[in-house]
């Protein structure tokens, strides 16, 4: 009979329960995302228990692990809705960010733009810029982008997400018969992310689509995080990065108590609307 008190740490773990397991996939999927804090809770177990409870039920497809916790398949599903959905949803949160963001880029900036809609409503912001060079993986930013602001345009290649109308692969081009991969760098890298966390960071839905945020990150010497309000205090699958890798996060509201604090406490200035346009640093 296998024990469901807390378990000491280092103990090896017997396999999920049968009972166990049905609730806690049940229970993942009534409230779609949860820690592993409020599962030790609620079903008397320890964390190190929980945690590879939900690994084994991750394994078997019942829930989608995350960095300390856990959501449901069902929820995993509606956040890779397709594009034109999205493009519906918090539509005025959206044009405010992509608004205060363009206020941040210098004209004659090299900047990385990854997929999204939020990053759809900072190209539709850029028309009075000038001299921009921009590489994305954003399909639809050709056509949203005044052919004025760019002097060039870039298109990451790889597999074409058409969900997302995205291309997902390495953050670089070739260059002749020889395929050299170019270096790249950017003044700024512009990531639209799916979650913001204090312990989780910056995350999204799609592992492909992380790595390649990632990199724009890495290539970048400054970086700006859009997200609205509705994806604060949330984690996602894959981790984009920590915290502490940004430099601006624009946002539509002010991030509760405890975010707006591990924000603080990263480096991260948070760019709200009303902030004064002309107090904002310029990224160049």
């Amino acid at each position: 009979m296998t024990s469901t008190t807390p378990d000491a740490a280092g103990d090896d773990q017997p396999r999920l329960p049968a009972g166990r397991k049905a609730q806690l996939a049940a229970y993942v999927a009534e409230v779609e995302q949860v820690t592993v804090a409020a599962l030790s809770a609620k079903f008397n177990v320890s964390a190190d228990t929980i945690r590879r409870d939900l690994d084994q039920l991750d394994a078997d497809g019942l829930v989608v692990r995350t960095h300390g916790g856990a959501v449901s398949p069902t929820a995993m599903r509606a956040v890779e809705q397709k594009l034109d959905i999205r493009l519906q949803l918090q539509t005025s949160a959206k044009e405010k960010i992509g608004a205060l963001a363009a206020t941040l880029i210098e004209n004659g900036s090299v900047v990385m733009i990854n997929a999204g809609t939020t990053t759809l409503a900072l190209a539709r912001h850029l028309g009075d810029h000038r001299e921009l060079t921009i590489a994305t993986n954003n399909l639809r930013i050709p056509a949203e982008i005044s052919d004025r602001a760019c002097r060039d345009l870039y298109l990451f290649g790889g597999a074409v997400r058409l969900r997302g109308q995205a291309t997902v692969g390495p953050v670089s081009f070739q260059l002749g018969a020889g395929n050299t991969e170019l270096d790249l760098r950017c003044d700024v890298a512009v990531v639209s992310v799916g979650a913001v966390s204090a312990d989780g960071g910056f995350s999204t839905s799609n592992l492909a689509e992380a790595a390649m945020m990632g990199e724009m990150i890495s290539r970048a010497t400054r970086v700006v995080i859009l997200a609205d309000s509705t994806k604060f205090d949330r984690t996602l699958f894959a981790q984009v990065a920590e915290l502490g890798r940004a430099d601006f996060l624009v946002t539509d509201a002010a991030p509760p108590v405890e975010l707006a604090a591990a924000l603080e406490k990263a480096g991260v200035r948070v760019i709200l609307p009303g902030d004064e346009v002309g107090s904002l640093p310029r990224i160049h």
